[in-house]
């Protein structure tokens, strides 16, 4: 895989969760929201700012997307963002969409993380924070 472009998104986000039979959130105001409903959970990331009060949370995430549009055709992508990361110990999390991936990582690990992909040759563009 070649080198990747990735932009740090502001602010920090949370993965949570509702009962899998809980109704959609409102998504009126979410910049950044992903849904994903399953038997067991209805599991969301948003901006912190975005989860209700007493919904179960993992803060304190940074977000980095990768420049897209990405073809579905491309393979290996993930591997080339993730295996650096392993290799510095950085847990992720992962959120696909249609056009591209975001890869979050804990706010503590964002300079190592921006350091190990830079090292690994991927571009990592910091943006506003």
């Amino acid at each position: 895989m070649s080198s990747l472009r990735l932009r740090l998104m502001p602010g920090e986000y949370a993965v949570w969760r509702l009962p899998p039979d809980a109704p959609l959130p409102s998504t009126e105001t979410a910049d950044f929201l992903s849904i994903t409903r399953t038997a067991d959970e209805l599991s969301m990331v948003s901006s912190v700012a975005d989860v209700p009060a007493g919904a179960p949370a993992e803060t304190g995430w940074r977000c980095l997307g990768v420049v897209g549009p990405l073809a579905f055709e491309l393979t290996g992508i993930l591997a080339s963002l993730s295996v650096p990361l392993a290799r510095s110990e950085i847990a992720i999390f992962v959120v696909s969409t249609y056009d591209t991936d975001y890869l979050m990582v804990k706010s503590h690990d964002l300079d190592r993380a921006c350091g190990a992909l830079r090292e690994d040759g991927h571009v990592v563009e910091m943006g506003e924070e």
